[in-house]
Order: structure tokens, then sequence, then C-alpha cells
């Protein structure tokens, strides 16, 4: 049985935050300062906070007295109207109807603020509140991200349960690792969720590819360090471009290929260029993680408006677990419609990605910034996962050739996100 009901229902209602079981009573916790952006002050109150799950009415009280501010979010998406967009627009609305209004999010598109070359900065000098960022990006600055982006190509290939058990395994991981959660204090950044799987990485190229011998002399766009090191010893010859160069390089042929996510390339039109999508079944390429971070002024807000944006932004996973993969979805139906194939790779291919990914694991352990147990910890995960989204009917219904056909855009992932908050790392996390 798969949860369906429309996108709009379950990502509007606040009974998402009331979901926890019994109503749970107030209270009262350590002082945060006063709001720092629009409104000014946060009034009387803005050291309390409430327990997750708290009724409506009594978070209203609370709210009661508290200046209202507006924040700005910039999500991934490129606009309201891409496929990405639900990430943006679930927590917008989740946000403000448990505030009751007195939190409004602007939401900035297409990154108009600040790319993600300069997001993380945006988020420190006040330009911006919260934003998706891509600190693989920076692997420098980053590199236990790096680590665990190259630890996740264990997990299972599957266009839609296999994005659920990723992104929540991933996200207990982020919250595990001092290292992660480190860097992002040194920059004076507030992790929201320190580590996004996000979507798995696909090839997607001007010309059929779907075994070691196609993958010969390719010229491929990668977006990670460890994709890199995997696109060489496949025999291929990785570039590393800014994605919104990625259109024109395959237009033009400075590339044969893009090893990326499916929901940017749906969202940008590549498979106009590039119809050949190639996939795994049993073996992953290794992941570039995102997070969704709070800037520097996220400490001066009241506590328990800290605390309606942390619950929601985890709750909001919903929206961009139905942005992942309703992306996937979409970006089959055009490589269909583009006259392209759907393929997956052949078993000595995908054995091959299989036993190198093994070895950039070990290396990854071996930075020293990550478990030494990472292997096999991402394994229980894994299992612990799978078992509890198959209690919720969560399920692959076909492969990932006829995934336009079976997958249902009205699934309700809220179930989803409810279960990775609950029983994850994060709430470790919330506010107090």
């Amino acid at each position: 049985m798969t949860h369906r009901t429309t996108v709009h229902r379950h990502a509007t209602t606040a009974s998402a935050l009331t979901a926890g079981g019994a109503a749970l009573a107030l209270a009262l916790t350590a002082c945060a300062g006063s709001a720092g952006t629009e409104g000014g002050g946060g009034g009387e109150g803005s050291a309390e906070g409430f327990e997750y799950g708290a009724p409506q009415e009594d978070v209203d009280a609370l709210l009661a007295d508290l200046d209202p501010v507006t924040i700005k979010f910039q999500p991934s998406a490129a606009s309201p109207d891409s496929v990405m967009a639900p990430a943006g627009t679930v927590f917008k609305e989740i946000v403000e109807e448990r505030s009751g209004g007195k939190i409004e999010v602007e939401l900035i598109w297409g990154q108009a603020i600040a790319g993600y070359g300069e997001v993380h900065d945006a988020l420190s000098d006040g330009r911006l509140d919260l934003a998706y960022t891509l600190p693989v990006y920076l692997p420098a600055e980053f590199p236990a991200v790096n680590d665990l982006g190259t630890a996740l190509a264990g997990m299972p290939a599957s266009p839609f349960v296999g994005e659920l058990v990723t992104n929540a395994v991933g996200n207990e991981l982020g919250w595990e690792n001092e290292s992660v959660l480190e860097a992002y204090e040194e920059r004076n950044l507030t992790p929201l969720t320190p580590l996004a799987a996000s979507g798995g990485y696909y090839t997607v190229c001007n010309r059929e590819v779907d075994s070691a011998d196609d993958f010969a002399g390719l010229q491929v766009r990668i977006a990670s360090a460890s994709q890199s090191a995997q696109v060489q010893h496949l025999g291929g010859s990785p570039v590393s471009m800014e994605y919104a160069e990625t259109f024109e390089a395959l237009q033009r042929g400075t590339v044969d290929c893009t090893l990326g996510q499916l929901v940017p390339s749906a969202e940008s039109g590549i498979f106009e260029v590039a119809p050949h999508l190639g996939y795994t079944t049993t073996a992953s390429f290794s992941r570039s993680p995102g997070a969704y971070l709070a800037g520097s002024r996220f400490q001066d807000l009241p506590l328990a408006y800290q605390q309606i944006i942390f619950d929601s932004n985890a709750l909001a996973s919903s929206g961009g677990m139905l942005a992942v993969i309703g992306g996937n979805a979409a970006a089959v139906g055009q490589a269909k419609d583009a006259g392209g194939t759907v393929t997956a790779f052949d078993d000595q291919l995908q054995e091959e990605i299989s036993t190198y990914s093994a070895e950039l694991t070990e290396e990854a352990i071996g930075n020293g910034l990550v478990s030494e147990t990472l292997t096999e910890d991402v394994q229980d995960k894994r299992a612990e996962w799978e078992e509890r989204f198959a209690e919720l009917g969560y399920e692959d219904q076909g492969t990932v050739e006829d995934l336009d056909e079976w997958f249902d855009p009205e699934t309700d992932f809220l179930p989803y996100a409810q279960a990775s908050y609950e029983n994850g790392r994060a709430m470790e996390h919330r506010p107090s």
C-alpha cells in the first residue's frame, strides 16, 4: 500500500507538528535572544519554548506577545513552478501555519542572492537566513561531508525506497559526526539538516552508456572528488563545472555526459541535448550531499521561533522527497520523450563501480573524520530504515525504466518525514 494524498493537503496542515501522539505540555527552556530580523525585539516570553507536538492553541498563546519576523530562505529550485519547488514551498507553508503567521518566509528562487560558491558567506553575513547549500563543493572546508557522501555509495540503488532510506541514513550520519557539525559552527552557521543525501546519481549522456567499454574516453561532468575518482577509474575523464554550465557544455560537445541527480536534469531540460539515461541496480555512485543551514541571525530569534523553524525543516523533508522522487520520474519521462534510452548498466560495470566505491570508502575512513566502523554503521542503519519504511507502506513498484508510469505524484511523504525526525538523531539537536 502506498500513502496517497494531495500534495497541498499534507504540506499545509499544522497537525504535522502535533502528530507525535498525545498533546504535550509547554516547557520553559533555556534563554534565547530577541529576534534579529524584521520586527525588532522578541517581546516578553522570548526565552520560552515548547515541546515538539504541543497543541496548536498552546503554541499560539506562547507566540502572542512576540513580534513578527520575516526570514529569507533560498531553496534549491529555480522557480516556484520547478519540480524541485516543494522542498521550499512545503517548508514555507508549515512554518507560517505553525507560527500563526508570526514568521513569514520569503522564498528566494534561482540562487538569486548567492550561488553555491557564495551561499555560506551570505548566511554568515545576514543576506540570507536559511538556505540549501552544497558543502561538498568545498571539500577543503567540509571534508567530513565529502567522506560521508563517499560512504553512501553503499546504499541501495532504487528510485523510490532507496531514496527514502539513503536520506534517512545520511541525516543520522550527519548529526552523529562532530567534524561535520564543528565545520558549520566555525562559520557561525546552525545546521537544520547537516547532511541531505538528496537524489541518487545517474549518467545522462549524448549517447547510450551501459558498459565499461562505453565509459572509456568519456568526458563526464562530476560534482565531487570521489565521483572524479570513480569516473577516472572507469576510464573516463572527469570535468568539474557548475551545474548551470552543464546544458551548454553538453550541447557543444564539451562533455559527453553529466553524472548527476535527475531532479536538476529534469528542471534544466538537459535531456534535449543528452537523452540517454544510465542507472545502477545493485551498486551506487557516491553522493554529493547538500545541507539545510540557518545563518548568523538564527540564534537571535526567540526560542519558540527557532523550534518552529527546526521542526518545520525536518517535516518539510516530505516536500524534499516529493521533489527528488518526482524529479526522478519526470526525468525518465523526458528522456523517453526526447527519443533517448533508459538503461541499466551491465553486471560487469556495476561490479566495478561497487568494488571501487568500497575502496574509496575505506580511504575516506582513513582520513580520520568519520567512524572507523562507518561501513558497518551504514549497513545497520540501512536495514533499520528499510524495515521502518516497509511498515509505513513505501515500496518500489517497478524499475527506473518505467518509473514515470508507476510513481504516484500524490504519494504522501509526511509519514516518512515524521519517522525520520522522531526516530532519528535530529530531535536530539532541537533548540532548547
